[in-house]
């Protein structure tokens, strides 16, 4: 049967297992081996290559849930990020980047690209009129991020990609907020789709992991890349991470259902001043997001009226916990701006609308009653 015509749970859970062939056991087993014989070999696998068992099997299934041909997996999402970029970009060249994205992101462009000499330019916002205004005639990749990390914005997918297809431009997106399970940016004409794999792919707050799919040329070009850098990740992990991705679907399924009704309730409490979720008609974007979104994802962000501490707020909180990741199936609280975004300087920060009092709010698998009255009761201290 072709992968395209599975449902989402059942390449989730089938599609990229390792037959037991001897044993015949309900999993995959762990390939944990740093040398493997090559001689009258069809592959010479080395961890470093991303090609053990383990590895390969698994980048199989992330293909399939984001419908492209191929997928490498990494030891982080950074990992995954810079080595997409260094394999479409060199000296001379020039990337857009989407200005409401992960300080992550943002901090190793300012960081490292000059390095390289290879020039950037960040959007003034992030419709397609911006990203049209920042092409120049070296640029080689347009970058964005839908939803945006921590401000839930919405680009749209489509627009960008014919933009870039009509300047013969190769486009990439980070899906992790996202995840194939309420989003697939190929379907919309999108090249590159990177994940932090730590977040939904992983979701239980124990593995560290990146992953990049695309079309096998480009993963070609990437691999001849990632093979000298060297961020692959060990196949323990890689088989914990393959563990992890069997129960996606229906984790994400939850937290994004958690999420819609918790948005409409802060929306209505009093004690917050704004809500930043797309599934909300509040929402600039709402609409677009219902175009090219399956669920409008597990992640929203708030800010407390003024005068409401944020930090006290996150300290009253008994059930959620305030942790620096995100996308377990426990339910966390961060400040971006000491965290996610914390190597933008504050005038950066104000400049994408991230205040010191916003926080960004990680749905878990919870009971939704038991979430909201923690949340009260964390207000009624203040």
């Amino acid at each position: 049967m072709s992968k395209n015509k599975l449902g989402l749970n059942t390449i989730c859970t089938h599609v990229g297992e390792i037959k037991d062939e001897q044993f015949k056991g309900a999993v995959s087993p762990i390939y944990l081996a740093s040398s493997y014989e090559f001689i009258d070999m069809d592959v010479k696998r080395y961890p470093r290559s991303f090609n053990t068992p383990n590895q390969e099997y698994l980048s199989k299934k992330i293909a399939a849930l984001e419908r492209k041909e191929m997928a490498m997996i990494f030891g982080s999402g950074m990992a995954a990020l810079s080595h997409m970029f260094l394999a479409f970009l060199k000296s001379g060249d020039h990337i857009v980047v989407q200005n409401t994205l992960y300080g992550g992101t943002s901090n190793f462009i300012r960081e490292e690209f000059p390095k390289f000499n290879i020039e950037f330019t960040f959007t003034n916002g992030y419709s397609v009129a911006d990203f049209e205004a920042a092409i120049q005639p070296n640029t080689k990749l347009i970058h964005l991020e839908t939803p945006s990390n921590p401000l839930l914005t919405i680009t749209d997918i489509k627009a960008v990609a014919d933009l870039a297809k009509a300047h013969k431009i190769l486009t990439s997106i980070d899906n992790t907020f996202a995840s194939p399970v309420n989003q697939t940016p190929g379907d919309f004409g999108i090249d590159l789709i990177m994940h932090s794999a730590t977040k939904y792919f992983g979701g239980h707050s124990d593995i560290c992991a990146g992953a990049v799919t695309g079309s096998k040329e480009h993963m070609d070009r990437i691999w001849n890349v990632s093979k000298n850098l060297g961020g692959s990740l060990s196949d323990f992990t890689v088989w914990m991470l393959e563990r992890s991705m069997k129960t996606m679907g229906l984790r994400v399924k939850k937290q994004t259902k958690n999420a819609g009704k918790m948005a409409k309730w802060l929306e209505k409490n009093d004690a917050i001043k704004k809500v930043y979720y797309p599934g909300l008609k509040s929402h600039p974007e709402h609409e677009l997001a219902k175009a090219q979104m399956h669920g409008f994802g597990a992640m929203l962000s708030f800010e407390l009226v003024d005068g409401l501490d944020s930090e006290k707020f996150q300290k009253a909180l008994k059930l959620i916990k305030a942790s620096l990741s995100l996308a377990g199936v426990e339910s966390t609280v961060v400040s971006p701006s000491q965290t996610s975004h914390s190597l933008l300087s504050q005038a950066e920060r104000d400049a994408v609308g991230i205040s010191d009092g916003l926080i960004r709010f990680s749905l878990g698998i919870e009971s939704i009653k038991d979430l909201k009255k923690d949340i009260q009761q964390a207000i009624n201290t203040l």
